[in-house]
């Protein structure tokens, strides 16, 4: 199996980035990548997962159809995603949707399979939270418009992890391939990079992924770059490393089969103790790259 896959290495139809169950030998988790040009549209049935549609450039209008009506979502989306948090829009199982782009744009589609068919909706910009995770060089920022707790939905967790060039993210490594109640979660996950370029040179970094234990035996590392793809089935999973002068993002799609949806992690032993030095540190104070806009009046 290739866990790493570099950009243009996962593409299929209309799609630049096409990650399914099928394709990645698993239950739940997809991701899909869609380039429109101005004026350019797409329609997908959801099938038997659920999506949230998030903008990376540009902005689009997302019109959703099922049993239960009609709703269309105006996103306003964002220039990239070094430039700002995005509005988006839930498209649930059994669904038809479509999107349209008068300029234009790339849109990141999250799913995960799933049973409950929830409501149609609309994910404000305002409304997601802005996290600031470890200090230091481990320090990150975490966009968590579709995490547990935030956003409803029956299994897809969906994060954006941002990194400043220099600094390791994911880290200590951590894994959740076991099923322990209250302690550990069974979810597979997927990471979409893109990376600030310097004038004309563009960004890269490095991820790593190793066996957690018999049976459990994913290794990677990887240099990585905009576009690619790392498929993360089990394993401890970290650091993600930025290199200097480059701004690291990825895009973090999770599901599994628990009932509960949750991200509980387990924290490689050998690694764990940096957490105890992060008290005794500062956040980089080139975080927030960017926070949420204000809500309206």
């Amino acid at each position: 199996m290739t866990y790493h896959l570099p950009a243009g290495q996962a593409p299929a139809g209309p799609y630049a980035v096409d990650v399914t169950p099928r394709s990645a030998g698993w239950g739940y988790s997809s991701l899909r990548v869609l380039e429109l040009p101005p004026g350019g549209a797409h329609t997908f049935d959801a099938g038997d997962s659920e999506w949230i549609v998030l903008p990376l450039s540009g902005g689009c209008t997302v019109a959703v159809a099922d049993d239960f009506g009609h709703d269309t979502f105006e996103l306003t989306g964002r220039t990239s995603v070094f430039d700002g948090v995005t509005d988006f829009a839930y498209v649930p199982r059994d669904a038809h949707a479509s999107l349209s782009s008068a300029g234009g744009g790339r849109f990141a589609l999250t799913g995960a399979r799933c049973t409950r068919r929830l409501p149609a909706r609309y994910g404000p910009a305002s409304e997601v939270p802005v996290e600031l995770r470890g200090t230091g060089n481990c320090s990150r920022q975490v966009n968590n418009f579709g995490a547990a707790g935030t956003f409803e939905c029956d299994r897809l967790i969906a994060v954006e992890v941002l990194t400043p060039g220099g600094n390791w993210s994911s880290f200590p490594p951590h894994k959740h391939d076991e099923h322990r109640p209250g302690e550990e979660s069974v979810l597979e996950e997927i990471y979409y990079f893109e990376f600030a370029a310097h004038g004309a040179t563009p960004g890269l970094g490095y991820q790593r992924v190793s066996p957690s234990g018999p049976g459990r035996d994913t290794d990677v590392l990887a240099e990585v770059r905009g576009g690619d793809v790392v498929l993360i089935p089990d394993g401890w999973h970290g650091p993600s490393m930025a290199v200097p002068g480059h701004h690291m993002y990825y895009l973090n799609v999770m599901a599994g089969p628990g009932d509960e949806r949750a991200w509980l992690i387990c924290d490689h032993p050998d690694h764990a103790w940096i957490r105890d030095t992060w008290q005794d540190q500062d956040v980089d104070p080139r975080l927030p790259l960017y926070t949420a806009p204000e809500r309206s009046a």
